[in-house]
Parts: structure tokens; sequence; C-alpha cells
């Protein structure tokens, strides 16, 4: 059984930072793209990075020049490195498992985790 497991999130001030990390059971991301996305209740899904299975990173506009995306294989672990936050990025981030880079670029997941809420105060 695929599991994602994501923690990390926090309430924290206008331009601090935070690493949200993701545990990955049940699946062998080494061979995958991983990704993150990140949802506001009532709001379509965002997309936020993508990690590719050879390493390569993509960052959608709201992560670009602040979120950093890391992937540690061995460990079957995902991370988000998110600074500089800001008022537009409180949501519930999660990660989620693609079948194939078009799929992370455009958030189609396969499995997916409960996320893990951040919020930022002024």
């Amino acid at each position: 059984q695929v599991q994602l497991v994501e923690s990390g999130g926090d309430s924290v001030q206008n331009g601090e930072s935070l690493r949200l990390s993701c545990v990955v059971s049940g699946f062998k991301m080494r061979d995958y793209p991983i990704g993150w996305f990140r949802q506001v209740p009532g709001k379509e899904r965002e997309r936020v990075a993508c990690s590719g299975a050879d390493g390569t990173a993509y960052y959608h506009d709201p992560a670009k020049g602040r979120f950093t995306i890391t992937r540690n294989n061995p460990a079957n672990t995902l991370y988000l490195q998110m600074n500089d936050l800001r008022p537009e990025d409180p949501a519930v981030y999660h990660c989620a498992t693609y079948t194939g880079w078009d799929s992370c670029l455009t958030a189609d997941f396969g499995y997916r985790g409960q996320g893990t809420q951040v919020t930022v105060s002024p």
C-alpha cells in the first residue's frame, strides 16, 4: 500500500522559512517524478514544484526563486524548503507521486498524502 506522510507545516510570520518533508512508503520514489502542490479550501489545486527521477527540478510560478525541492531516494523522502514565505502562501501542502514528468507538471497525481498546513501571519 502506497502512503505519503507530510510534515513540517506550521504557523510562521511573513518572510520566515519552513522545511516540509514527505516520507513515502510502499513506492520506490527513485524511479518516478514526485512533487508538491498546494490547495486552499474552495480553490483549485495549485502546482508548486516537481522533482524528476534524474534529479531535474521544475518550479511553478508560486515557488520560483523562493522554494527548493530536493529528494533523498535511499530514505524515500521528499523535501520542500520554503523561504521568504508570503501572505499568498498559506495552504495545505501535499506531496504526490506521478507516473511521468508531464503528469507532474500538471499535478495529475497518482497518490497523494493528506497534507500539512502552512499559515503565514503578517
